[in-house]
């Protein structure tokens, strides 16, 4: 892993939505890349049934992923997508271990965990998704929640893996609220102490990433919140006006540096 700093990395996750029309709004945010470019990675994951229109569409101006990929290799698994698969289709990322895929197929830290090492095989990068549910911030437990599920979803290191870690509290994906700023720097901060502790300086080059009803509306004051290197984007990153409008507020505070994990590498 590169200990170097980080760029800012605004990514989208379609989930089940997206036919070869709305392959338009992929366009639509390549043009705002292309017009200005800014110093940050710009990454949209879609169901791979559009992964390689989606990477024609992007013209090489921001990094298309897949949404999920199985732990395993080609096989008897009718109906999964392998990492191989997703890499041959054009795929330079994955997402792996949302809070919908733990919740309505059942994943398992442990298969978080090796669809990870699945994906670093492939040399995709991974954003490891962990968040506590509403009953288990009430109960003062979201900081423990979210430091078991990081042990358990994040594998030992293979040597050059990219990785961003995606705080999803369960409760407000999709509801139109999001924790308050102090409770955000809480659990990455804690987030952030247990990689170091576990990797060192090297965990430098881990981003951390907020996801859960982000809008313009609040964009700037969750990029504005300590430990945040990104946000992890779900209905705004549908509509190509909304995702641009983010990456414009991301412009105006990517920090200036040269850092392996540019566009060039995460593409």
């Amino acid at each position: 892993m590169s200990e170097e700093p980080t760029r800012t990395l605004i990514a989208g996750n379609w989930k089940m939505h997206g036919l070869r029309a709305q392959l338009d709004e992929i366009d639509a945010m390549a043009c705002s890349v292309r017009e200005r470019p800014g110093n940050l990675d710009v990454l949209v994951c879609v169901p791979a049934t559009l992964i390689a229109r989606a990477v024609q569409a992007a013209d090489g101006l921001i990094a298309i992923g897949g949404e999920d990929c199985s732990a395993e290799e080609a096989g008897s698994f009718t109906g999964d997508i392998d990492a191989e698969m997703l890499r041959d289709a054009g795929a330079t990322s994955v997402i792996v271990g949302h809070s919908e895929r733990r919740r309505w197929h059942h994943e398992t830290d442990a298969i978080v965990a090796a669809k990870a090492k699945a994906a670093w095989q492939q040399d995709l990068a991974t954003i490891i998704c962990l968040g506590e549910t509403g009953a288990q911030r009430r109960d003062g437990n979201a900081l423990k929640v979210c430091g078991e599920q990081l042990a358990a979803s994040l594998p030992t290191i293979k040597a050059g893996a990219r990785i961003s870690i995606a705080y999803e509290p369960l409760w407000a994906i999709g509801s139109g609220e999001i924790p308050t700023r102090d409770d955000i720097v809480a659990v990455l901060g804690h987030l952030r102490a247990a990689l170091d502790t576990r990797f060192g300086s090297a965990a430098r080059s881990i981003r951390m990433l907020y996801g859960g009803s982000v809008k313009p509306g609040n964009a700037r004051e969750i990029l504005d919140t300590p430990h945040v290197d990104g946000m992890l984007i779900g209905g705004s990153s549908l509509l190509a006006v909304e995702f641009n409008a983010i990456l414009d507020i991301a412009r105006e505070r990517s920090p200036a540096v040269n850092c392996p994990l540019a566009q060039d590498k995460l593409s």
